[in-house]
C-alpha cells in the first residue's frame, strides 16, 4: 500500500464512521476491555486499514477506545493515527487535547517529578490561559520560557525543550526539540511527543484523564476535515454567548445559588479547578500553613486518584482519608478529622458525595451542619480555619443545599455535578460548579484555575447543556420513579439480598438518586468462597440483563442518561484507583425514565429462578 493511502483510508472513514462516534460519550460499551483501552482500538482499526476496509458495520464492531471522552475516544484515536502517520511517527506519541495549556502542564508535571528543568519556547504567544507566575507558584512546576520567530533560535538547554507553535512540521528535523505543542485554534492542541521521550506518554495520557480532556469528538471531526482539505478552520458558527448564559442561568435555579457559577469540559476537569482555586486562596490567605484534602476512602477513583496527584505536586499538600460508608458515619468521621486537623493549624478542605457511592447513604444533615459550623482550636488555644465543604452532588444535582436558609448556606461550602450524567443525559462530559454566598472569594479562584488550564465548557458542550438543563429535574423523578419500582420488585423477588438505596423519608425530603447498590446473596464454606461466589454471581447477572436486553441494558458506570439502564461492579470500574481493601465488590444499577421496566423485571426474575 503506497504510504499516502492512509489519508485516502482516513476520508473513507470519516465518510462512513458510526454516528455514536460523534453523540456517544463512550462508544461500545459491550466491547470494553479496560487493561487493553488505550491499544485495542487502534490495533483492531491497523487491521482494517491493513484490509483497506473502511465500511461502516466494520467500524462499529471496533472496540471502546480508551474510557469516555476524557482519555479518548474513536475520533480522537483516528485523528491522532493519522498525525503520526503523517509525520512519521508511533501513534502514542501524538496525544490531542480540548485544553490549549493542559498538554504544557502534562510536560512541566511530569517534569516535577522527574526533577528535570524545563525550557517553554514559543513562537507567537503562549496558550491562553497560561499565566506563568501562577504555575510556578500554586501548581510549583518549574520552567523557563523562550519567545523565538523559529525554531533555530531555542537556545541550548540542559533538559526538556517543548516548543509551541500552530503549525505541524516535520519532526524529522526537530533535533532540538522533546515536544511540541501544536495550538489548533478554537479546537484544543496537539502534542507531538519527539525523539527518546516515550517514556512520558503515560504520564501525560494521565494527565488528560484526570485533569482534563481529550479533544471532543466534534472538534476531533472538524480537526479531520481540515487534515483532509475537506473545510477550513472558519467552521464555527456558535451561539456560545446565548448557550452559556442560559445554562448559567439553569444552574442557578437548579441550586438555588446567586453567584455566578462556572462550568469546565468534563467533572474532573471542574474538580481539579476546585482545588487549584482553594490551594491559591490557601496560599494567599494562610501562606506558611498545611493543607489538607479529606477524601472518602472509597469514593469514585478519579476524585481519589486526582487529589493524590495534586499532593504529589506540593509539599505542603496532603491527603487525609475520610470513612463514609457502611458502619462508618460521615459526620463522626468529618468531626474527629476535622479536630485532627484543626491541631494541626492545618487548611481542611472536605470532599464528599451525598449520597454516597455506592452504597448511596446520606448522612443527618442538621448534624453535619453543626460539625462544620463548630469553631475549632489548635494546638497552641488559637482559633483554627473554618473548613470548605466541597460537595459532589452529581447523584442529585435538584437538591438546595447551598442556597438562602439551606442546610449548607451558612458554612463555606461549593458544590459541583459531573456533566456526562443528569445534566447533559450523558450527551457530554460538562460539568458546573456552584457556590453559596460565603463562598465568593473561593469561587473567584476556581474561575481563574479553569482559565488557567484552558478547561472551560466548549462550544457544543455549552449547546449540549443549555438543551437539557431545563428537563433535568422532571427526567430526575422520572427515573425516580422507575429505580424505586424495580427495587421493591427485588426486595419482593430476592428478599435475601442487601439494597442499597435511600429510604422513602429521604425521598419525600427531596433525595430521589436513580441509582442503587445491590449485595447479592452468596454460599460457601469459608469467606473466601462466599466472595468468590457472590463476585461470579454479579457478572452473571450483568451479562445476563445486557445480552438480554442489549437495545437498553449496557455494561457502563453512567448514570442520568436518557434512556436505558446502566450496570457495573465499582471495584473494577469507577474505584479502579482506590485502595483494594476499600473497594465495593457489588452490582450498582442505574435506571433511566425511558427504559422497558417490565421487561427489566422479568429478566431479573429469570435471574433469580435461575439461582434459586
Amino acid at each position: 500500500m503506497q504510504e499516502n493511502n492512509f489519508l485516502k483510508f482516513t476520508k473513507q472513514v470519516v465518510h462512513n464512521m458510526p454516528v455514536d462516534w460523534l453523540t456517544l460519550t463512550t462508544h461500545r460499551l459491550d466491547i470494553y476491555n479496560e487493561s487493553k483501552a488505550k491499544t485495542e482500538f487502534l490495533e483492531q482499526f491497523e487491521v482494517l486499514f491493513a484490509q483497506n476496509n473502511s465500511e461502516e458495520n466494520e467500524l462499529m464492531e471496533l472496540p471502546t477506545a480508551y474510557d469516555y471522552i476524557r482519555l479518548g475516544h474513536p475520533l480522537s484515536c483516528v485523528l491522532e493515527w493519522t498525525l503520526a502517520r503523517t509525520h512519521k511517527l508511533n501513534p502514542q506519541s501524538v496525544i490531542s487535547f480540548s485544553s490549549e495549556t493542559a498538554p504544557v502542564l502534562s510536560v512541566l508535571r511530569t517534569n516535577l517529578l522527574k526533577n528535570k528543568n524545563t525550557l517553554v519556547a514559543y513562537f507567537s504567544s503562549l496558550p491562553k490561559g497560561f499565566d506563568e507566575v501562577a504555575i510556578k507558584k500554586i501548581y510549583g512546576y518549574k520552567f523557563e520560557t523562550q519567545k523565538v520567530s523559529n525554531r533555530s533560535e531555542i537556545k541550548d538547554f540542559e533538559g526538556s525543550v517543548l516548543y509551541i507553535s500552530e503549525e505541524t512540521d516535520d519532526y524529522s528535523v526537530f533535533n532540538n526539540i522533546d515536544f511540541h505543542v501544536s495550538i489548533q485554534s478554537g479546537l484544543g492542541s496537539m502534542l507531538f511527543i519527539l525523539g527518546e521521550n516515550k517514556d512520558y506518554v503515560s504520564d501525560i495520557q494521565h494527565v488528560r484523564r484526570r485533569e482534563t480532556i481529550a479533544m471532543t469528538p466534534s472538534n476531533s471531526l472538524i480537526a479531520l476535515n481540515i487534515l483532509l482539505g475537506n473545510t477550513s478552520k472558519s467552521t464555527s458558527n456558535s451561539n456560545r454567548a446565548t448557550n452559556k448564559s442560559s445554562v448559567i442561568a439553569s444552574i442557578k435555579e437548579i441550586t438555588g445559588t446567586q453567584l455566578e457559577p462556572t462550568v469546565a469540559s468534563s467533572g474532573l476537569s471542574m474538580q481539579y479547578a476546585i482545588m487549584m482555586g482553594l490551594i491559591d486562596h490557601a496560599q494567599e490567605n494562610h501562606p506558611d500553613k498545611g493543607i489538607r484534602f479529606v477524601v472518602p476512602t472509597n469514593c469514585y477513583g478519579g476524585t481519589n486518584d486526582q487529589a493524590r496527584r495534586v499532593a504529589a505536586c506540593l509539599d505542603n499538600v496532603e491527603v487525609v482519608d475520610l470513612a463514609v460508608d457502611g458502619d462508618n458515619d460521615m459526620v463522626q468521621s468529618i468531626d474527629v478529622v476535622l479536630e485532627k486537623i484543626a491541631k494541626e493549624d492545618a487548611i481542611p478542605y472536605i470532599i464528599a458525595e451525598i449520597p454516597t457511592n455506592p452504597r448511596v447513604e446520606v448522612p443527618e444533615l442538621e448534624q453535619l451542619k453543626i460539625v462544620l459550623s463548630k469553631t475549632r482550636q489548635t494546638a497552641q488555644g488559637n482559633k483554627a480555619i473554618d473548613s470548605v465543604f466541597i460537595l459532589d452532588q452529581t447523584f442529585c444535582p435538584n437538591i438546595h443545599f447551598l442556597g438562602e436558609g439551606e442546610i449548607l448556606s451558612t458554612v463555606r461550602a461549593i458544590s459541583y455535578a459531573s456533566g456526562s450524567k443528569f445534566p447533559s443525559g450523558g450527551k457530554c462530559t460538562a460539568g458546573y460548579c456552584a457556590g453559596n454566598n460565603f463562598s465568593g472569594e473561593l469561587m473567584e479562584k476556581i474561575h481563574l484555575h479553569l482559565a488557567i488550564c484552558d478547561n472551560e465548557a466548549t462550544d457544543l458542550q455549552y449547546e449540549i447543556l443549555a438543551a437539557q438543563l431545563p428537563s433535568m429535574n422532571q427526567r430526575i423523578a422520572d427515573a425516580y420513579t422507575n429505580t424505586r419500582e424495580f427495587v421493591n420488585f427485588i426486595k419482593e423477588h430476592l428478599p435475601e439480598a442487601k439494597i442499597n438505596f435511600v429510604s422513602e423519608e429521604l425521598a419525600k425530603e427531596g433525595f430521589t438518586p436513580s441509582v442503587f447498590s445491590l449485595d447479592l446473596p452468596t454460599k460457601g464454606n469459608s469467606p473466601v468462597e462466599r466472595e468468590n461466589y457472590k463476585r461470579e454471581l454479579n457478572l452473571v447477572l450483568i451479562n445476563k440483563m445486557i445480552t438480554e436486553i442489549p437495545t437498553e441494558s449496557k455494561y457502563c458506570v453512567s448514570y442520568g442518561q436518557l434512556k436505558g439502564c446502566y450496570w457495573t461492579i465499582p471495584a473494577t470500574s469507577t474505584q479502579g484507583t482506590t485502595k483494594e481493601g476499600d473497594k465495593d465488590y457489588i452490582a450498582r444499577v442505574a435506571l433511566s425514565g425511558n427504559m422497558d421496566l417490565e421487561k427489566h423485571k422479568a429478566v431479573f426474575l429469570d435471574f433469580v429462578n435461575g439461582i434459586s
